[in-house]
């Protein structure tokens, strides 16, 4: 996935630099020196999340520069390139740009930032978060930041978010859920298993989290319970094994730190998670919005309602959702409007007129687009987005190099269009037989 998005990135796109140096005071993280810099710091931090192809990123960069400069050795200030460290910001369930955390005494709890954008706003919410760090060392409720496994061994652990199952409990929970199961056969006296214990600890609580309850963490004592340790051939310990509805159990063969963990649920919870919004075009916040938060945005053009009814419209919508679902990892947004109702920015992609259904796939960044020219259904969209996923296809610049005037207007009733109503005309005073035959 990094590659093929690299690769749109460089050949279709052109490639961004890093919006931040070494010379700046903002510190670049990256999955390396992330727990080393973040994680297992006393310090407080301000992370930002971005896409370097991001325009309110982009905007918001000389502004972090100054709050870090503001900040520096008080609080610490840091970036990370979400675009290019993509198992970074699932990790911690980034989904649009730029997101915000503030990593303060617990770093398994980072919360959102939600303030204003500019370097006052931004210095103002670290010395608030600050100032409660302090006030709570100083009542007692917080010691810092500790590893978990420090606090398993001082006996401060917590397991609360990890579920045991047993062999009474573990059909009734996990089979046929709806929820994905990650699941630990542990043994008391494995070692492997209590350096295993406080990450899986942590990382259920994080998973919990990010996934809504999405994702479970659970684990089961393979000692006692004996018939699921030989249902699933538990040889050794400790195994983890992924549950999902409708498919046979795998194994789970990733690293055994909390931040592998979380990476490989939040992928797992990805790929059950519900399709991008389709939104229809009825403003100018909508298009602009949708296609400033995200690499690219794929615009359909349908026909007018009087040339589908409704049942063809919500065909068409139904093959733009099968769509949404099958590149939803790649964190497009997804919009259509109604042929006629846009004509400005049919005119600026070339579309206006005629051709309908039509669809595009727009950089908003560059300003460029790519039109599909094969037919408006699952196979001809599929090889369209495929092609623009490996960089390839042909692209040309919108009209104007800027989106055009955008029309408010009704969203659709999901019903029938109707014709306009015209003044019924009274022929009863005409003759008809005086007109001229051949003007019949």
């Amino acid at each position: 996935l990094l590659f093929v998005l690299g690769t749109v990135s460089c050949t279709l796109f052109l490639a961004v630099n890093s919006l931040y140096s070494a010379s700046d005071d903002v510190i670049e993280l990256t999955p390396t020196n992330f727990n080393k810099e973040v994680i297992q710091s006393e310090s407080l931090w301000l992370v930002e999340f971005y896409a370097p192809w991001c325009g309110h990123c982009q905007r918001l960069t000389p502004e972090w520069k100054k709050a870090a400069t503001a900040l520096k050795g008080v609080v610490k200030v840091g970036a990370v390139d979400a675009d290019k460290h993509q198992s970074l910001g699932g990790q911690y369930g980034v989904r649009g740009f730029p997101t915000i955390k503030i990593f303060g005494a617990n770093k398994n709890k980072a919360e959102d930032y939600q303030g204003g954008r500019t370097s006052d706003a931004i210095v103002d919410a670290a010395l608030s978060a600050l100032r409660s760090l302090v006030k709570d060392r100083l009542s007692g409720r917080s010691g810092g930041y500790s590893s978990g496994k420090q606090s398993r061994e001082s006996g401060g652990g917590d397991k609360r978010d990890v579920i045991e199952l047993t062999d009474d409990s573990f059909d009734k929970n996990v089979i046929n859920s709806d929820d994905v199961w990650m699941v630990e056969f542990y043994a008391p006296w494995c070692g492997h298993c209590k350096n295993l214990e406080p990450e899986w600890a942590a990382a259920a609580t994080e998973v919990k989290e990010q996934t809504k309850g999405k994702v479970k963490l659970a684990a089961v004592d393979a000692t006692v319970n004996q018939m699921l340790t030989g249902r699933y051939g538990i040889r050794g310990f400790p195994t983890i094994k992924i549950f999902q509805k409708g498919e046979d159990p795998v194994d789970y063969d990733g690293g055994r730190t909390r931040s592998d963990i979380v990476s490989r649920a939040l992928d797992l919870f990805s790929d059950n998670a519900p399709p991008p919004e389709l939104l229809e075009i009825i403003s100018e916040d909508v298009l602009k919005n949708t296609c400033d938060a995200h690499q690219l945005c794929i615009i359909s053009v349908l026909p007018h309602i009087l040339d589908t009814g409704a049942s063809g419209r919500n065909s068409y919508l139904d093959v733009m959702l099968k769509m949404a679902e099958k590149y939803k990892k790649k964190m497009w947004g997804w919009l259509w409007t109604e042929a006629g109702a846009q004509s400005d920015l049919e005119s600026s992609l070339g579309i206006g007129g005629f051709g309908y259904p039509a669809m595009a796939a727009i950089n908003a960044r560059k300003m460029k687009f790519a039109l599909l020219k094969g037919s408006f259904s699952e196979q001809g969209i599929n090889e369209f987005l495929r092609e623009l996923s490996v960089g390839r296809g042909s692209t040309a610049p919108v009209a104007g190099g800027a989106f055009p005037k955008i029309h408010s207007v009704e969203p659709w009733d999901g019903k029938d269009g109707e014709l306009p109503v015209e003044d019924d005309i009274d022929l009863s005073d005409v003759d008809l037989d005086d007109w001229d035959k051949d003007e019949l």
